[in-house]
């Protein structure tokens, strides 16, 4: 049987060309049309939903699928084309050492093209090998970080696979989350009554003061070993001389148990409506969900073939937890069981971001021996 060989080069060449294309969450319009290019050369007829209306983005998301020669269920591969900011005008720099870093004034990319690239390189070397491989999903999604909007809009009904590996984890290649956090957004917002500060100000009901004795009744950071809680915005007021009519104020929820989360949730607005109503104030209390929990066992089927591959290839698997979301977390709400891999990036979020080309090797063998299991 041939032998699968990664092109090191192609994948150098590749990152070099997507990393210079720019895709901030909402703005992924020129990526997504150079990644359905690179999916036809595959053979993968990309289709893209309608998703961009819906968010506000100019991009939706891609799907796409390759027929195989071995039997079974479709295997879902999946990535997010967009990235954080400052992600305009991207340099990528390649180190002799192998490390890619940008020139310093915005992020890399490497969250998530060495998931995006490891994808098409595995896929690329197995059909070059010539070896039978699984049908094969794939989904690059629009928008992920903003809380998975892209693939939260994107309609499940339509795959078949019952076991996908979404590639968005930092480090080297060899690990699988297995347990990711319901995060849930709030937003307080208190109407009291203005009033002149000087003049007059027992005639008004002080929003600012109300909202902060609220605030500090509630047990923000660690309310239990699983949960977490923040105020992390407020904003209030007009002036300084007048009792302030309105203060807002918006937090999150983390619980690796979506049930203590919407009970923390309905905490929280306890407290806010108890303090409203002592001062005679009102509330317009809201909340949007963005991710909900899951936890898989490392003997779910999608944890075993992932350990198979990892061992097939010399590297020991291991098997983690985050406390962030991901479209792991969209697969798995959609009845998909999700193990989100890492693929080698480092410092993700900020201008120190970068990422290393053995890695990116690592995860296309991966993927590839993946999507060649029997």
């Amino acid at each position: 049987m041939a032998q699968i060989e990664i092109n090191e080069a192609r994948i150098r060449a590749e990152f070099g060309e997507l990393a210079r294309i720019d895709s901030e969450s909402f703005g992924e319009r020129e990526l997504a049309d150079r990644l359905k290019e690179k999916l036809a050369e595959l053979g993968i007829q990309a289709k893209e939903d309608d998703t961009a209306e819906k968010i506000g983005g100019n991009a939706g998301n891609l799907f796409g699928r390759l027929k195989g020669g071995l039997s079974g269920t479709p295997i879902l591969l999946s990535g997010h084309m967009d990235t954080v900011a400052p992600g305009i005008g991207k340099k990528p720099v390649f180190h002799e050492d192998g490390t890619i870093t940008s020139d310093g004034t915005t992020v890399l990319g490497a969250d998530d093209l060495t998931g995006v690239i490891a994808i098409l390189e595995g896929i690329r070397a197995v059909q070059d090998a010539g070896i039978p491989h699984r049908d094969i999903e794939i989904l690059f999604a629009a928008a992920e970080e903003q809380f998975t909007r892209g693939s939260s809009e994107f309609d499940f009904s339509q795959m078949k696979a019952k076991e996908s590996y979404v590639l968005d984890v930092t480090g080297p290649v060899g690990t699988a989350i297995l347990q990711a956090p319901t995060i849930l957004s709030f937003e307080a917002a208190v109407k009291g009554r203005a009033a002149h500060a000087g003049f007059e100000p027992e005639k008004g009901i002080h929003a600012i003061q109300t909202a902060a004795r609220a605030i500090a009744a509630l047990k923000l950071g660690h309310v239990d070993e699983e949960t977490t809680l923040n105020v992390g915005l407020i904003s209030g007021g007009s002036v300084v001389n007048a009792v302030p009519e309105l203060c807002t104020c918006r937090g999150e929820i983390r619980s690796y148990s979506h049930e203590k989360a919407m009970e923390t949730l309905e905490d929280v607005r306890h407290v806010f409506e108890t303090a409203v109503k002592e001062a005679g104030a009102e509330l317009s209390f809201t909340h949007r969900l963005h991710v909900k929990a899951f936890h898989l066992e490392p003997d779910a089927p999608v944890a075993v073939h992932f350990a198979e591959a990892c061992r097939t290839l010399g590297i020991e698997p291991k098997f983690g937890s985050t406390f962030g979301g991901s479209d792991g977390n969209t697969m798995m709400q959609h009845g998909i069981p999700c193990a989100v891999l890492s693929c080698g990036m480092y410092d993700v979020h900020s201008v120190r971001e970068y990422a290393k080309i053995g890695d990116i090797v690592n995860g296309a063998r991966l993927i590839a021996e993946l999507i060649t299991q029997g």
